[in-house]
């Protein structure tokens, strides 16, 4: 399978997505630059972590009149995979690909640490290989990862099992120590409604090799290459 990985001005996750995907998954992995208004060879789309454009104005606010963007929207609507990752998360919530905002963290501080994620659902192209339940541990590397969303967004994520990540203590707990951001209910994750876009401000790539201090990351990355092989044997 072949995918895609966004590179803006300021991108600094690109090679480490790279890298995850192509050596320890076996795929191919291309870095695409932020001017191609062409992404139809691809089989999904990957925006990693960074600082698109000095994340001048907003965390996002530049990257999303790209001329990339307007294929990542042509692809998303067609169904392809779309995984934004921290400064891409903003990306795709900026583009309106997502709902909702991020915000400066409530601390004020950039928070670069582990956290743990409780996987709220199964039920997507990028979590299928886990189980509702399953806590993972995963870095955080951000100063603006606040998520907030309208009473009705809100309301309407949680309905319709659109929230994948929560922010949580080791044994599974949703509790205000665990949320390292303040971001409303403990997001770190969400859905658009398709289900096959997803943004979350942890960082599985890096989270994806024992020798980095942890393999939870796979999980995603796992699940998302299954996704993409399925999806390209039920087109054939």
């Amino acid at each position: 399978m072949r995918f895609a990985v966004l590179v803006f001005p300021g991108t600094w996750s690109d090679h480490d997505c790279q890298y995850v995907l192509r050596d320890r998954l076996g795929q191919e992995a291309d870095l695409v630059w932020h001017r191609e208004e062409d992404l139809a060879a691809y089989d999904a789309i990957v925006l990693p972590g960074g600082f698109a454009h000095g994340d001048y104005l907003r965390c996002g606010a530049i990257a999303r009149f790209s001329p990339v963007m307007a294929a990542v929207r042509r692809e998303a609507a067609r169904g392809k995979p779309v995984i934004g990752i921290c400064n891409g998360f903003q990306i795709l919530c900026e583009a309106g690909l997502l709902p909702g905002v991020l915000m400066r963290n409530d601390s004020t501080q950039f928070r670069c640490e582990d956290v743990q994620l409780r996987l709220e659902t199964a039920a997507t192209p990028f979590t299928a290989a886990g189980a509702a339940g399953d806590v993972l541990r995963v870095p955080i590397s951000h100063g603006e990862g606040n998520y907030y969303a309208d009473p009705e967004t809100l309301a309407r994520l949680n309905a319709e099992d659109r929230v994948v990540f929560r922010y949580c203590t080791p044994a599974g707990a949703v509790t205000a120590a665990a949320n390292p951001n303040g971001s409303l209910e403990n997001i770190a994750g969400i859905l658009n409604e398709g289900r096959n876009v997803l943004g979350m401000m942890p960082h599985p790539e890096r989270a994806s090799e024992a020798l980095m201090g942890g393999e939870d990351g796979l999980v995603i990355w796992r699940s998302l290459v299954a996704s993409v092989t399925a999806r390209a044997a039920a087109a054939r």
